[in-house]
């Protein structure tokens, strides 16, 4: 894909003016600073408030007080099945039949979740491969779950790192890790995008490699899910969960998703821990011993759907439908090509980009990682209107999220990093 960018004013309010997508920058509420809209880069971390959460939540605040218990039935959107609006919206988001996926927990709960489903050890099939660096989430999630069988972590967890000198993992020596591990590799769970350094994976040429030996195959979609397209289905990867907080705007500690591929979740022998929620519901309230489970992903539900949690989801993926995907990331491969570009006509700071340079393997990220002076850039950046994120040791990422930002943003996170 090739562009041409210039770095005046006028050319980022001429592609502003294009975007088919400008209008849904005003569905959001941005912090301010001096009286203006921040520039706010900071959607792989939290997202913003959309305008519709304020209406919405007062609405169910309104049924509750109405309805009392009654609510569960008579609400506008009865709580009963108030989980089972967001399928059809997270099926189109994540590539995958509605049965698939569900939205319940939150990432962590969801992960231990599917890993007693998927991590089964034995007969010599036990051990576990992710990158080096991820998430400390998920290297606590799969520490334990390895313990709990009694397997030194050192010896069940494979872990694939840059080569020396590099900042990403190639492909090629994660399929050669698996092909290497063979028959004593369990599962393969990976993020779909890197947090640090913003790198999107081949998560169907990794699922088909981690198949041949004989694993499951899991992705940690946190930072791909609203920011990446994804056909999880058609990849034939096994599970999957993400929170939804980040891309898809659901608000701080928002309810977490999870996919489960109808081979295993249409299965009744696929082990789940058995919860109220997650039983067929023609006998749920009959309240009697033996957990049927229900179809697909929504039997791994423990209880019933945290309604007040799930509001600002609904919100945001009223707005993922009318969005659509492959709009969103048409625009995001240009507008972060040319935040890129920007980036590289400054010489007054000491930062390397180490997201992948092909728009292909990254999502809506560029992590900079700066040689000296690092945090005094990142402080310089907030105190001059900028929501960034920084993180350990040395490194600020920026999202230009595709929803609500705009080429005008990142234009002017240029001019402040060249003030600098």
């Amino acid at each position: 894909m090739i562009h041409s960018f210039d770095t005046s004013l006028e050319y980022a309010q001429a592609q502003d003016q294009m975007d088919v997508l400008h209008s849904f920058r005003e569905r959001f509420l941005f912090p301010q600073h001096q009286n203006k809209n921040v520039v706010y880069f900071c959607g792989n971390s939290l997202g913003l408030q959309s305008t519709a959460v304020q209406y919405l939540m007062n609405s169910e605040l309104a049924d509750w007080a109405k309805f009392g218990v009654e609510g569960h039935f008579e609400a506008k959107n009865p709580w009963l099945s108030y989980h089972q609006q967001f399928a059809d919206s997270l099926a189109k988001i994540v590539g995958a039949h509605k049965e698939e996926v569900v939205a319940m927990n939150t990432l962590t709960v969801n992960l231990h979740l599917l890993l007693l489903s998927f991590y089964r050890p034995q007969n010599g099939r036990y051990k576990i491969l992710m990158e080096a660096g991820a998430f400390p989430s998920d290297q606590y999630a799969i520490e334990t779950q390895v313990r709990m069988y009694g397997y030194d972590p050192n010896d069940a967890i494979i872990e694939i790192s840059p080569r020396e000198g590099a900042h990403i993992i190639e492909e090629e020596d994660i399929l050669k890790a698996i092909d290497d591990a063979g028959d004593s590799l369990a599962v393969l769970l990976m993020g779909g995008v890197n947090y640090y350094t913003g790198q999107l994976f081949d998560m169907k040429i990794i699922t088909q490699a981690a198949h041949k030996v004989g694993a499951y195959c899991g992705f940690d979609l946190a930072h791909a899910v609203g920011n990446v397209p994804l056909a999880l289905h058609d990849w034939d990867v096994d599970f999957a969960c993400w929170c939804s907080y980040k891309y898809l705007n659901s608000g701080p500690g928002g309810v977490g998703g999870a996919y489960v591929h109808e081979k295993h979740g249409n299965n009744p022998e696929t082990f789940r821990l058995a919860g109220w929620w997650g039983n067929d519901e023609k006998t749920r309230f009959k309240m009697q011993k033996g957990f049927v489970p229900a179809k697909g992903a929504a039997s791994w539900q423990m209880s019933n759907a945290p309604v007040f949690n799930m509001v600002a989801h609904r919100a945001s993926l009223d707005l993922f439908d009318k969005a659509t995907v492959p709009a969103l990331r048409e625009k995001s491969l240009r507008m972060t090509a040319y935040l890129a570009f920007l980036l590289q006509q400054l010489n007054n700071l000491s930062f390397t980009i180490i997201t992948p340079s092909h728009p292909e393997r990254r999502g809506a990220q560029l992590s900079l990682l700066f040689a000296e002076k690092g945090k005094e850039v990142f402080s310089a950046l907030t105190n001059n209107g900028v929501i960034a994120d920084w993180r350990e040791p040395n490194v600020i990422r920026i999202a230009p999220v595709p929803m609500y930002n705009n080429f005008e943003d990142c234009h002017r996170f240029y001019e402040i990093l060249k003030s600098l």
